[in-house]
């Protein structure tokens, strides 16, 4: 079933990629805030950041992370595809104006289960500052 614009499991191959980049603002790290309910100091004030280890506000690691979401539902495999699994580790800080990109590499493919495993980075200035994994299911 191959569902408007998706890529059906069986034209996947592994090795293919797909990026996804935006920039990082003020308004992105409030609006998280709000929907997350993390209000932690080190990403809305300005003061207290400047006391951090990060002398700066820095954005939350989820909004890096949920671009993967962006990839995967709309680039590969596409519309209708469920995420299952994510793996994130986060190795440097993002800040505000910083360019997030995130890409997905096909790692695996197991087409019985019709699941397709991927390695996930974000990268800024091409410097890791996420790495994992994920899992999508393909129906």
């Amino acid at each position: 079933m191959n569902l408007g614009g998706s890529v059906p499991i069986e034209s996947i191959e592994i090795g293919m990629s797909v990026s996804y980049s935006q920039t990082i603002t003020d308004a992105d790290i409030k609006q998280f805030a709000g929907l997350s309910g993390d209000h932690n100091p080190v990403h809305l004030d300005e003061v207290y950041a400047a006391e951090s280890r990060y002398k700066r506000r820095i954005a939350h690691g989820l909004i890096s992370g949920s671009f993967f979401s962006a990839l995967f539902g709309t680039k590969l495999p596409g519309p209708g595809c469920v995420y299952v699994a994510q793996s994130f580790n986060f190795k440097r800080p993002v800040y505000i104006g910083d360019t997030v990109t995130a890409s997905a590499t096909v790692k695996s493919i197991d087409l019985k289960k019709r699941r397709v495993h991927f390695d996930t980075v974000c990268k800024v200035k091409n410097k890791t500052v996420i790495d994992g994994n994920a899992e999508i299911y393909i129906p």
